[in-house]
């Protein structure tokens, strides 16, 4: 790889530039998140039950007693085998973070189609801790358009971060992130949902990759990323959902 090499005194002058930039960045995205925390909410009145390790709760329940509740709907479908290989990438992320945002009044649980046992199995596979819960017989994850019926795809365009994508561009399950709030009277709210591209920055490996001399180094968006058991020193399983792009 080509590469310019200079002096110590001209790769100070050139990273004091990039630093104004990225300080610009940081004050863009301070502003960013306190306009995403000044958006508008949904009050919730359709109930929703999942399959959970613990029996069937409710919504309300998935706060397990905290007033904000993340989800990550995390692509698995019931006829699948695995759960996808970019969810199981953000994932690995999960487990770390948690008892940092259950003592911050934050509950984070990863949603999927599939049945509870696949579930269980995967995360077994896996070895991650993380809640995760089963919307198998449930509307959830469809209300929250990431989830799609065949009669959906077979159509011109699907809802799918706020727009209509072409449904050809489409799966059966897609990646997204939902946050909710419960008061105080047990009201459950829909505050916030990001789709695709969205939560990468949850994804703390990539970010550490910006910084690294190659970057991402990818043909295409994290093409690299294999399940965390499959890489090359792992025995190889096959890839779950057809390749889906998320």
């Amino acid at each position: 790889m080509s590469h310019a090499v200079v002096s110590r005194e001209e790769w100070l002058e050139a990273r004091r530039a990039l630093l104004l930039k990225e300080k610009a960045h940081t004050r863009a995205r301070d502003t960013l998140n306190a306009e995403r925390l000044a958006l508008p909410w949904v009050k919730l009145d359709k109930p929703y039950a999942f399959d959970t390790d613990s029996g069937r709760k409710t919504l309300g329940d998935l706060f397990d007693g905290r007033s904000q509740l993340m989800v990550y709907h995390f692509m698995f479908g019931p006829d699948w085998e695995a759960g996808c290989e970019g969810c199981s990438f953000m994932a690995d992320h999960f487990d770390g973070t948690l008892p940092h945002l259950n003592h911050h009044d934050v509950t984070l649980v990863a949603v999927s189609r599939a049945p509870l046992p696949k579930i269980q199995a995967y995360k077994r596979r896996m070895g991650w801790t993380f809640p995760w819960v089963s919307a198998h017989d449930s509307d959830f994850n469809r209300d929250f358009h990431v989830s799609f019926t065949p009669e959906a795809l077979a159509g011109e365009t699907i809802d799918y971060n706020f727009t209509n994508l072409p449904a050809a561009q489409g799966h059966d399950e897609l990646p997204g992130l939902s946050a909710f709030y419960r008061d105080a009277d047990g009201q459950v709210f829909h505050t916030y949902s990001s789709y695709a591209r969205g939560p990468e920055e949850m994804l703390g490996t990539l970010m550490i990759l910006d910084r690294a001399p190659l970057g991402r180094n990818e043909d295409a968006t994290m093409h690299f990323v294999r399940r965390h058991d499959e890489y090359e020193d792992a025995a190889p399983k096959p890839a779950c959902c057809g390749g889906a792009a998320a």
